[in-house]
């Protein structure tokens, strides 16, 4: 019960931020988010040409701004409000309410049934920023579930082998590019959603989405032998599908 109020606590607690920023941004203060994506751009070219001198002028320009920005920002100032007055109530409560640890024999019941789990690695991590792509030699094959901050990820399926089950490549991006490299024999249905930016699946193109969500399917994908569910979602960006 104690953990449920708190959850009920710390939802409200965002919600009220959230609706803070909102308020914040469009009353108090509009240029907030060309702010952010300003800053948010000069990190991710300054990344880009991190080789050059101009680059790492970007790259140090974008995180300052970016931090500037964040500590100006009536939302910054309360969570950190928030935050304070959370750890206040939360010491009152142990002096008021202190808790009393006991010894607890806990008997562990072994059962045959029981498996083990093999830890496998995973072909993408998850970025900020960052560009990545599947290795050029051949891959051993796992799913892929992934999120990225800002950057373009590859994803080149003609160097591996995929399951004869269901393979499935599930991607969230901030900002970026997603292109996927299919090869010719395998089924694929693709569920993509996007704020703002466009989509090329094989020959069908979707030049403008605007907080759109769309899924496109092969004919045989059900009765493919090797088939590929791709789930991608980003704020802004593009998706290309292709054949290779």
């Amino acid at each position: 019960m104690f953990k449920k109020v708190k959850t009920d606590y710390m939802n409200w607690f965002f919600l009220i931020g959230l609706a803070v920023l909102l308020l914040e941004v469009l009353f108090f203060n509009g240029g907030l988010i060309a702010a952010i994506v300003i800053a948010i751009g000069c990190i991710y070219y300054g990344r880009k040409w991190s080789g050059r001198t101009m680059g790492k002028a970007l790259l140090w320009f974008g995180w300052i701004w970016l931090v500037i920005t964040i500590l100006n920002m009536m939302t910054f100032k309360y969570f950190l409000i928030a935050i304070i007055l959370y750890f206040i109530i939360e010491y009152y409560q142990s002096k008021k309410n202190p808790n009393y640890i006991k010894p607890e024999i806990i008997e562990v019941e072994h059962s045959e049934s029981s498996e083990p789990l093999i830890k496998r690695r995973s072909i993408f991590e998850n970025k900020f920023f960052s560009n990545q792509k599947t290795p050029d030699h051949v891959y051993e094959w796992n799913d892929v579930n992934i999120q990225v901050g800002v950057g373009n990820t590859i994803v080149d399926l003609s160097n591996t082998v995929l399951p004869k089950e269901e393979a499935v490549i599930s991607i969230r991006h901030f900002i970026g590019n997603v292109q996927i490299l299919v090869p010719y024999e395998v089924g694929v249905t693709v569920n993509h959603s996007v704020l703002i930016g466009s989509a090329k699946i094989f020959q069908q193109s979707e030049s403008k989405l605007v907080n759109e969500a769309i899924i496109f399917q092969t004919p045989d994908y059900e009765e493919s032998g090797h088939k590929v569910k791709i789930i991608t979602s980003m704020l802004t960006g593009d998706l290309e599908v292709k054949r290779l």
